[in-house]
């Protein structure tokens, strides 16, 4: 056989990355995203997009995504083969480390096609050292559908001092039920889960005054919700109700006042995203009329 050449591309040799023959049935392509039309909008480098070539045959891409200031990829989310063996050397051998997202059609599980796909690719990164974290739901929220009533239970306050959130952030790690948190936590210790946090919400490219505490009015913490925007689209950036008031449905007051506050920015659609094991937050997505728009998987 062929010896296997793996490297990242060069500038200008995007289409070579594009040539590999794949039904696009998961992951970006399988929302009608274009790798082309992506690199084209500078969301993928050519040092963080990586292939394996035999006979000078793609068979075997990867590439990673940051953002435009970013020193290290946040995410590998284009995965593609047509030679097993050679995904996981790819895998194996590229020298990034980011979590590995595959996003995938709602119900996936049913259509035999988009599951062997779906499969392959967890199969691969497996065999390459990583491990499923946790199953989410994605939602997407559009104006057309409604705007759910603010339910009037809390106030809600900005807080510009970091070091103020970043305590309620700590709280609220506390018997979280969000999976990203925990494993964080259960590697790092909760300080560390928090912080990371923290720095994922001030990563993002939206104002810093749109993050909102939530109080009773009788002037107890409820929790922390973070209105958003991302390189692309707006998003509920955090949810997240402190222990000793969970039980009561607010995360159902907050998430409403996240979409509320977006769009009063002039946002008309909303994409969000929880675990499909926090059955409270899923439900308060459902509840405030966010249908899921795709499921994803999310590798470490």
């Amino acid at each position: 056989m062929t010896d296997l050449v793996i490297r990242p591309i060069n500038a200008g040799e995007e289409k070579l990355f594009d040539s590999l023959s794949d039904p696009g049935l998961v992951g970006r392509a399988a929302f009608g995203e274009r790798y082309l039309d992506m690199v084209a909008d500078g969301q993928y480098r050519p040092e963080w997009s990586w292939i394996a070539l035999r006979d000078d045959v793609v068979v075997a891409r990867a590439a990673w995504w940051g953002g435009p200031d970013d020193d290290q990829p946040l995410a590998l989310d284009w995965f593609d083969f047509t030679d097993a063996d050679a995904a996981v050397r790819l895998l194996r051998t590229v020298p990034l480390r980011a979590e590995y997202t595959i996003s995938l059609p709602v119900g996936w599980r049913t259509d035999p096609a988009v599951r062997a796909q779906a499969e392959a690719r967890i199969a691969a990164a497996t065999e390459a050292g990583m491990a499923v974290l946790v199953w989410r739901y994605r939602y997407r929220w559009s104006l057309d559908g409604g705007l759910p009533d603010r339910p009037g239970r809390l106030e809600f306050r900005p807080e510009p001092d970091d070091g103020v959130v970043l305590d309620v952030l700590r709280r609220i790690v506390e018997g979280s039920l969000d999976a990203h948190a925990r494993h964080t936590a259960a590697a790092s210790g909760p300080d560390a889960a928090a912080q990371e946090e923290l720095d994922l919400l001030r990563w993002l490219p939206s104002p810093r005054d749109w993050w909102r505490l939530a109080w009773t009015p009788d002037g107890e913490l409820v929790g922390l919700t973070v209105p958003a925007r991302n390189h692309s689209t707006a998003i509920v950036g955090f949810v997240g109700v402190v222990p000793e008031q969970r039980g009561h449905g607010y995360a159902y007051d907050l998430l409403v006042e996240a979409t509320h506050l977006l769009v009063e920015a002039g946002e008309t659609a909303v994409v969000a995203a929880t675990d499909q094991t926090n059955h409270p937050m899923a439900a308060a997505f459902a509840r405030a009329g966010y249908p899921v728009e795709r499921e994803r998987v999310d590798l470490v």
